[in-house]
Parts: structure tokens; C-alpha cells; sequence
């Protein structure tokens, strides 16, 4: 007996969709045509001088104990908005927030940041709960990304987030296939680490 597709042909998903399905990251990715792996992951990082780091790692030290994060705003605000304005002073990347995307009926809604550089483009999720479904809705926005043809880079990057804690994403283009780091991070312990990598993958050269 053939087994029922994970994903509907007939229907119509947004991003936020995929998020709520209970199938399994590779069952979803098949279905367009891409392969996934789970891996330790050796991501770009700049190995120049974050002269700001500990200022940013101190106030989030003093804030963090006296802010409720039992909502998803709460994290995006106190938690993502902070390391983002510290790329923008790093790199200079133009960030777009609830980034509307279409692509096909399948591949459609917002990103919640899409930034870009001269050089690379980074997708970042943000999530309150549930890091795993929350990477698959990432993978398919890499998907969509992709096809709309934002960047002729061989590789994309994204990133989930729960605000505390980030885990990356790297598509190959050319051979569609998705990995998921296994590395965490947190914040504010590995602060440093996560934006070495953030300002790394945004200054990475295209064809690197």
C-alpha cells in the first residue's frame, strides 16, 4: 500500500505551516527535491576583533534575569534584536524583518529576517518553543530563498533561534541538500562563539 504524501499537492502552505506538521525534517525536504543530514557543522567565523562583544555580553548578563521570555516577542526584542544590531555595526548587512516571500503556492509567507550583504545573505527564524520544527520551517524558507534566485551563492545560510539559544543551517544549491548543525549556542554564554560565526558568514565570500 503507497503511503500518504507528508505535504498535500493540492494545497496551498505558507512557511508558518510547516512549522505545525508533525513529519520528520527529511520526510518534508524529499518533497522538494532535497536531501537533509544532521552534523557537527564547521561554519565560517571572522577571526578580526568584536571590539564590542563584552559590553553587549555584560548588558545582556544585568537585563536578562529581570525579563520575562515566555513569549516569542519577548525573545525577538530582548534576545535577537540586541546580536542583530551588533552585525549591522560589524558588517553593515541590511536587514529586512517579516520579509514577505512567494514563491509558489507551496512556498510562501515571511521570513522573519532576511539579511544581506554585498557578498552572502543569512535567513534567521525565531521561535518560542520547539527548536526541531522550528529548523524544518527554516529549511523550507532556505528552499524558497533558493529558488527565487536572491543570491547566485553555491551555498545559503540560515539560523534558528529561540533568543537563549541558535542553531545554523547550510544549504548546498547545487547539490539540494539541507544540513542541521548539532552545535548550539547560547546566549549570553556563547556569545562570542555565535557572532564569530554570524559576522563569518556574512562576510563570506560568494563563491568561497
Amino acid at each position: 500500500m503507497s503511503r500518504i504524501p507528508v505535504i498535500d499537492p493540492t494545497r496551498s502552505y505558507t512557511f508558518a505551516d510547516y512549522f505545525k506538521l508533525n513529519s520528520e525534517p527529511d520526510e518534508i525536504l524529499a518533497y522538494f527535491g532535497y536531501g537533509y543530514e544532521s552534523r557537527s557543522l564547521n561554519l565560517p567565523q571572522t577571526h578580526r576583533p568584536l571590539e564590542r562583544l563584552d559590553s553587549l555580553k555584560q548588558r545582556l548578563e544585568e537585563s536578562l534575569p529581570h525579563i520575562s521570555l515566555t513569549s516569542e516577542m519577548a525573545r525577538r526584542e530582548f534576545l535577537i534584536a540586541p546580536v542583530l544590531m551588533e552585525l549591522i555595526h560589524y558588517t553593515q548587512v541590511r536587514i529586512k524583518v517579516g520579509y514577505s516571500l512567494t514563491v509558489s503556492e507551496q512556498l510562501k509567507g515571511e521570513l522573519d529576517y532576511f539579511l544581506q550583504t554585498q557578498s552572502q545573505l543569512l535567513v534567521i527564524e525565531a521561535k518560542n518553543t520547539d527548536l526541531q520544527k522550528g529548523f524544518t520551517q527554516l529549511a523550507v524558507e532556505l528552499i524558497a530563498v533558493e529558488q527565487a534566485a536572491f543570491s547566485d551563492s553555491p551555498i545559503l545560510y540560515g539560523a534558528v533561534s529561540m533568543g537563549n539559544i541558535w542553531q545554523f543551517a547550510v544549504s548546498y544549491v547545487q547539490q539540494k541538500r539541507i544540513l542541521q548543525d548539532t552545535n548550539l549556542y547560547r546566549v549570553p554564554a556563547d556569545l562570542s562563539e555565535l557572532l564569530q560565526i554570524l559576522v563569518g558568514i556574512l562576510e563570506e565570500k560568494s563563491y568561497s
